[in-house]
């Protein structure tokens, strides 16, 4: 390229800086000996010129090509010694994304052409593959500045205590959408469609979870599938291409844009953790061929080998201060630039590893924690991963939320009917504050979850007592074995109504334990109108109707869950109790009255005594709580009939008034200070008092 002029550029920002005149190219190496940069047409087939990025400063390689513009096609090449034995596997015939790209072009290509080492050898990884990969890989584009208008964009900045999370897939949620465009379904644009964003704040939902949305150009066939959920990312800055109309990133701003619009905030699901490169048999596509020994944290015994805290074959290394800076500039990039309002750290705890411990003041840790930037967005940890000492729940940092699977096994397991579980789900369903109480958190601080994307949906939980994952090609081997789950009597589909009628109501009042449990609950996209995986509880490889939201499935029966649903949302905001900060101590609050701030009753009409709680087929109870100005009492019956409950004697000028039956069956012969009633079986009720 004859008109393109060679400077020394600048080492930062690190990736593909546009100006005025053209681009400056940084990329940290500290082990590579030489680097060429790749220019290539805008359709990214044809090499067009190569040039060798001579200065290296500070472990960073940089150069500036005047007269190249927005828009160009690139990828690096970078040389150094192939001795996996001693962590390095460098390849110059690999050609290697930016870790910066704001944007690829062209797909992934499953050729073994795409790994450092000759796949057909008998060395495997210990041989070298001098095979180009060009043809075969997605390509960085260069991007410039902000144009797009963001008008008078304002981000929700929702207050955590109000916060109700929804998780959706954005090619699931949209891809049988019948009034979504049919170009637009499965995209950004399509959830951006006014009648996906008006349902979603119809239903009284503030927070919209996505996962995965950066590039993971569909993870190597395997059983004959392809990765739908996006747990395997190529890279951190670009979008995933299949999500995007055209090749136009400006359609998750629209998405992002629309959805602020109508108050509702995006959260991202960010897999740091790992990446699609995988174990030492993985492809060389980015991190690896540019730097394996800095990108991921190796076997302290043999370098040849990486530690693995993920189960996905490898762990990033934010313990160095390069990658650490990479994933820091990525989540600002994504709020600065892309207006996201928060993320969700995909298994957290191996971010957090320091020597392969996990530590409070790791860099990572210590960097969320005074980032101007971040300290506006809400971050969620997923507060375990596979290594040692890799359960954390309760550790992160003030701030922070954290999905809390103690409270999904629990509820599961109480509406299953088992025995032992009353104490557990008080605690649970008053915000955890054994787990984030001792540090100082708040109750918000605890994401409870009955669902979310890996697991079985709720409607299956009352379909199904085993997990049903034969589609995945693994011969139902993959998947948790411990889903808590009953099928109220047949496996499966049934026409049996007294089986259905037991999983509605079982359903219903999980749904309504949730919306009426202190902490911020995430609702799984689907769960209103019983969506169901037909008992596949690790559906990431089925891109198929059984991931897909099917909309036109939707009957009456679940409409009405639907606005059930949206009822139960709406009663969580009305009563104004669970935007509480402060976890409740069981102390009095109303010396006038004697009312506590929280108080336990049995079905006898009397608080919980000591040995209440080690009665152990016990499968029900009820709370009391204090509001601003009105009490609320909630009774939760799991057993397999109706009973006999006294209410809590009260003065006689106190109203109660029913809120919510989540059965339907609950009959009303007079609501009062010490009178009887019948709960229905597996049921929640929910009164209001008042004077």
């Amino acid at each position: 390229m004859a008109d393109i002029k060679v400077w020394d550029g600048r080492a930062y920002p690190l990736g593909a800086t546009v100006d005025e005149w053209g681009v400056n190219f940084a990329l940290f190496s500290s082990g590579a000996l030489r680097v060429e940069l790749c220019l290539f047409d805008k359709m990214g087939i044809k090499e067009v010129a190569r040039y060798e990025m001579r200065v290296r400063e500070n472990n960073i390689w940089h150069i500036y090509l005047e007269g190249v513009k927005e828009g160009q096609v690139y990828g690096y090449r970078v040389y150094g010694p192939y001795e996996p034995q001693k962590g390095k596997r460098f390849n110059p015939n690999k050609l290697l994304i930016d870790p910066y790209a704001k944007k690829l072009i062209g797909r992934l290509i499953w050729h073994k052409a795409i790994f450092g080492y000759d796949v057909d050898s008998v060395d495997k990884d210990l041989s070298f593959s001098t095979l180009d990969s060009a043809p075969y890989v997605p390509k960085s584009v260069v991007v410039g500045s902000n144009k797009f208008d963001w008008g008078e964009d304002v981000p929700p900045q929702i207050d955590a205590s109000k916060t109700v999370f929804y998780e959706l897939h954005v090619k699931g949620f949209t891809k049988m959408h019948p009034k979504v465009q049919d170009a637009k379904r499965g995209t950004f644009e399509g959830l951006a469609s006014r009648n996906v964003c008006n349902y979603i704040k119809w239903l009284g939902v503030t927070s919209v979870e996505l996962l995965p949305v950066n590039a993971f150009m569909a993870e190597r066939h395997i059983y004959g599938r392809q990765n739908f959920w996006g747990y395997e990312t190529l890279n951190f800055f670009a979008l995933e291409p299949s999500y995007l109309v055209g090749s136009n990133v400006d359609g998750f701003k629209k998405m992002v844009k629309r959805f602020h619009e109508n108050g509702l905030e995006v959260i991202l699901d960010m897999v740091y953790n790992h990446t699609i490169e995988g174990n030492h048999l993985g492809p060389t596509l980015c991190y690896r061929g540019i730097d394996n020994e800095s990108y991921y944290t190796l076997d302290g015994n043999n370098k040849r080998y990486y530690y693995d805290s993920t189960g996905c074959g490898a762990s990033f290394n934010l313990q160095n201060p390069y990658v650490l800076r990479l994933v820091m500039d990525s989540m600002r990039y994504m709020v600065e630039e892309m207006h996201v309002d928060g993320f969700r750290l995909d298994l957290a705890t191996s971010l957090a590893r320091v020597r392969q411990e996990f530590s409070q003041s790791s860099g990572f840790m210590m960097s969320i924690r005074q980032d101007d930037v971040l300290e506006l967005v809400k971050m969620v940890a997923e507060p375990w991963d596979l290594g040692i000492g890799g359960y954390q729940l309760g550790a992160f940092p003030p701030g922070t939320m954290e999905w809390n699977d103690r409270y999904r096994d629990v509820v599961r397991r109480f509406w299953r009917g088992d025995d032992r579980q009353v104490g557990e789900l008080a605690s649970r369903i008053t915000g955890s504050s054994d787990i984030f109480g001792p540090a100082r958190r708040t109750m918000w601080s605890s994401v409870n979850y009955i669902t979310v994307h890996d697991g079985m949906t709720l409607y299956d939980l009352v379909s199904y007592n085993h997990k049903h994952n034969f589609a995945n090609g693994e011969d139902n081997k993959d998947g948790t074995d411990a889903n808590w789950s009953y099928n109220s009597g047949f496996e499966g589909i049934t026409s049996d109504d007294s089986i259905l009628e037991n999983r509605k109501r079982r359903l219903r009042a999980m749904l309504a334990t949730e919306m009426l449990s202190f902490g911020t609950p995430i609702l799984r996209a689907g769960d209103e109108f019983y969506n169901t995986q037909f008992g596949n509880n690790n559906a990431y490889c089925q891109d198929n109707v059984i991931s897909y939201m099917v909309w036109e499935a939707i009957d009456n029966d679940e409409i009405s869950n639907i606005r059930y649903t949206k009822k139960l949302i709406k009663l969580r905001n009305k009563m104004g109790v669970f935007n509480y900060k402060n976890f409740f101590n069981g102390g009095v609050v109303d010396s006038k009255t004697g009312f506590k701030d929280i108080a336990w009753h049995t079905e006898k009409g009397t608080e919980f005594a000591q040995s209440d709680w080690f009665v152990h087929n016990r499968k029900a109870l009820s709370y009391l709580v204090m509001g601003k100005e009105k009490l609320y009492m909630v009774i939760f019956n799991a057993n397999n009939n109706n009973i006999k409950w006294k209410l809590p004697s009260l003065k006689k000028s106190y109203e109660w008034n029913l809120l919510l039956d989540s059965s339907g069956k609950f009959e009303e012969n007079g609501i009062g200070s010490g009178v009887e009633i019948w709960v229905p079986s597996w049921s929640v009720l929910c009164f209001e008092i008042k004077k």
